[in-house]
């Protein structure tokens, strides 16, 4: 097999497996009310089939990663497609609630493992020079994902019930599975050393009360379990930080963190996944509470910001081969800024143009910085490391989501988000210029971030 075949392989077994996890999300959410009705569940139960997910993800995306460093990414990702399409299967034919729920954290392990191997895949196979356009055509299909899995989740649970969304997976998984299959185990250099289990056990007691709290936010507001929470995660991250600086293997290598590339480009991905879905999030009441429009013109409404996503994504992978990473992030940045700015001016008389401006800017600005951020922090870290870098990328992408709904609640307070637009934009938007200016620190385009050294004994 030459290695053009291979490079190939590997990019259509990690964007297909990328596009399985993140249907599966968007169908879900138009799934939920049908699922509610049929199951007699409560609300409360049927949002554990989010949040279950959510937590389990989120608690072990960096130990996945560590483990495909150590036994092969392509491993772990074959482990992860099989698992997630049997989750998805047991799912369809769940009898009550409680099997969904339990159902869902098993497929929350499933694409833990899945997640940071799409992106390890990738950074073993593809030249570095070359790694930021395969990661933006797989940004490109994330995003092309996010339009359909809504329109298609609803026309099924519309004509064959919620449990068709969950059988929709399984002809992806068998695509992703056939690719991965036919590449061969690539030859790289292998973490070594031990797995750090007691740092795996603090950071995933330091995501579970954060991001169950970030979730649990929106509905439940300010009151002392949010603050316990809050506590818990905090006195968490300090323990891990104290047993990182101490233990011979570290899961996360302060060397790693420290990188002139990594750590102002995971800031940055937090703050633009932050700012644009917080002010998604106000933005879909106001079309269907201010305006009045159903769920299917709501979400057609929306298609310009994944449609800019899939024409953001590659292009940005050009702009930074002429201008640079800082210069194409720090642009993506200010076209998330001016959306967040753009939706506070809607009013009751905006039409679909005003509001498709709005998205546009949204989704080209998170297309050029998530394939850009992305690319700047799988090439910035050594192949022995690129697992706990794409599992850092994808906690990142899980955490500020639930951060920017938070942070849209909160400013809206008792007001109706719908009718909190303005101040929730300026939040917002100053979420987004904290990002530009953690793209200031990122290398400039004739220092490009060479593999961090992470000294092992």
């Amino acid at each position: 097999m030459t290695p053009r075949h291979r490079r190939a392989l590997a990019l259509a077994a990690s964007t297909t497996g990328a596009v399985l996890v993140a249907v599966d999300g968007t169908v879900l959410t138009v799934a939920q009310p049908t699922l509610q009705r049929d199951l007699h569940a409560s609300l409360a139960a049927v949002q554990w089939t989010s949040t279950g997910y959510l937590v389990t993800v989120a608690a072990l995306l960096v130990f996945a990663g560590r483990l495909g460093d150590r036994y092969g990414h392509r491993r772990l990702f074959l482990v992860g497609v099989v698992c997630f399409a049997a989750t998805s299967t047991a799912i369809a034919l769940a009898p009550g609630i409680g099997w969904v729920i339990a159902l869902r954290v098993a497929q929350g392990v499933a694409g833990a493992l899945l997640q940071p191997a799409t992106i390890g895949m990738l950074r073993a196979v593809w030249p570095a020079d070359q790694l930021p356009r395969a990661i933006a055509v797989r940004t490109a299909a994330v995003g092309l994902a996010a339009a359909a899995g809504p329109l298609i989740g609803g026309a099924l649970t519309t004509h064959f019930g919620w449990r068709a969304v969950f059988l929709l997976g399984l002809l992806p998984a068998a695509a992703a599975l056939v690719a991965a299959l036919a590449v061969p185990e690539a030859r790289t250099e292998s973490a070594a050393g031990g797995l750090d289990l007691p740092g795996a056990g603090l950071l995933a007691i330091a995501l579970v009360c954060l991001v169950h709290t970030l979730v649990a936010l929106p509905t439940d507001g300010w009151s002392t379990g949010t603050a316990l929470g809050l506590a818990a995660a905090g006195l968490a991250a300090l323990a891990l930080a104290r047993h990182e600086r101490r233990t011979a293997w570290p899961l996360l290598p302060p060397a790693l963190l420290r990188s002139r590339a990594v750590g102002p480009a995971l800031g940055v991905l937090l703050a633009a996944s932050a700012a644009v879905l917080g002010t998604v999030f106000p933005a879909t009441y106001y079309l269907q509470e201010v305006l009045g429009l159903d769920p299917l013109h709501n979400a057609l409404r929306g298609l310009p910001l994944a449609a800019a996503m899939i024409v953001g994504a590659p292009a940005s992978a050009w702009l930074a081969r002429r201008h640079g990473v800082r210069a194409t992030v720090l642009a993506g940045m200010a076209l998330i800024a001016a959306g967040t700015l753009l939706t506070g001016r809607l009013g009751p008389d905006s039409g679909s143009a005003a509001t498709g401006c709005c998205f546009l800017l949204l989704g080209g600005g998170l297309g050029a910085v998530m394939a850009t951020a992305t690319s700047a922090v799988v090439r910035g870290v050594s192949g022995a490391e690129s697992g706990v870098a794409g599992g850092l990328q994808q906690t990142v992408m899980n955490i500020g989501p639930a951060l920017g709904v938070a942070l849209a609640t909160t400013v809206a307070g008792r007001t109706a988000p719908g009718a909190a637009l303005a101040p929730v934009a300026l939040a917002t938007t100053a979420v987004a210029v904290a990002g530009a200016l953690l793209a200031l620190r990122l290398p400039r385009p004739t220092a490009r971030p060479a593999p961090v050294p992470v000294r092992r004994p």
